[in-house]
């Protein structure tokens, strides 16, 4: 397998080729290393290595753009992202970019190698860090879907009848609405059934709705 190693400093390049030299057994050839993003892209078009490793920051073209231009080749190379530490969103841009896994600056020779040759059989390769984030901040993801969903169903509602859901959130009785609304008790019940109607929800499920929604706290 040819390998090429990615990354701002160059004794790092230094430090992982003599890894993959000294502890694969004749299995890994290092193709090239290279300090930038440009340079790894058409090194990558000319020497077709089998995987590479891809430094997240780095100077002009960064990791993440690196990768997705290097998936983008005819002959495209596995990437795995080369790291110590992963900054908020990293997993998530590499895998949209294209990349397959995570080998850590830190993990052990035999480690990389193992998660080097896994890649090249298809299979993806996330340390137990990047799997953690991963599920993070697709915890995050969801979490923000499910607040702009209820926001959008709250906006569908004529603004007298949301207003009147909001102060139903809040624990208002139907009396304490309409006097805050400044309308009797019977329109604000109205407000309140219509918008259950429109909602296709009743008075609890709103509430939750409103809480979900997580607007900012009403002056």
């Amino acid at each position: 397998m040819r390998v090429s190693v990615i990354d701002d400093d160059p004794m790092i390049c230094q430090a992982m080729s003599l890894i993959l030299t000294d502890y694969s057994d004749g299995r890994i050839t290092v193709a090239s290393t290279s300090t930038d993003g440009e340079d790894c892209i058409r090194r990558a078009a000319d020497e077709h290595p089998d995987v590479v490793l891809m430094d997240i920051a780095m100077p002009g073209v960064d990791g993440i753009e690196a990768t997705r231009r290097l998936r983008a080749l005819p002959r495209a190379p596995h990437v795995l992202i080369l790291t110590s530490l992963s900054p908020s969103g990293t997993v998530e841009r590499a895998i949209e970019a294209g990349a397959e896994g995570f080998v850590s600056k830190t993990d052990a020779p035999d480690e990389i190698i193992r998660r080097i040759i896994g890649v090249c059989t298809g299979a993806p390769q996330f340390n137990t860090a990047s799997q953690r984030q991963l599920i993070d901040e697709l915890s995050r993801t969801r979490s923000r879907m499910r607040r702009d969903d209820a926001r959008a169903l709250l906006d569908t509602l004529p603004e007298r009848e949301r207003e009147a859901v909001m102060l139903a959130a809040e624990g208002y009785t139907n009396a304490e609405i309409a006097s805050r609304m400044f309308i009797s008790e019977r329109t604000a019940k109205a407000h309140l059934s219509s918008a259950a109607d429109r909602l296709n929800m009743g008075r609890v499920q709103m509430a939750r709705l409103v809480e979900r929604a997580d607007l900012p706290a009403r002056l």
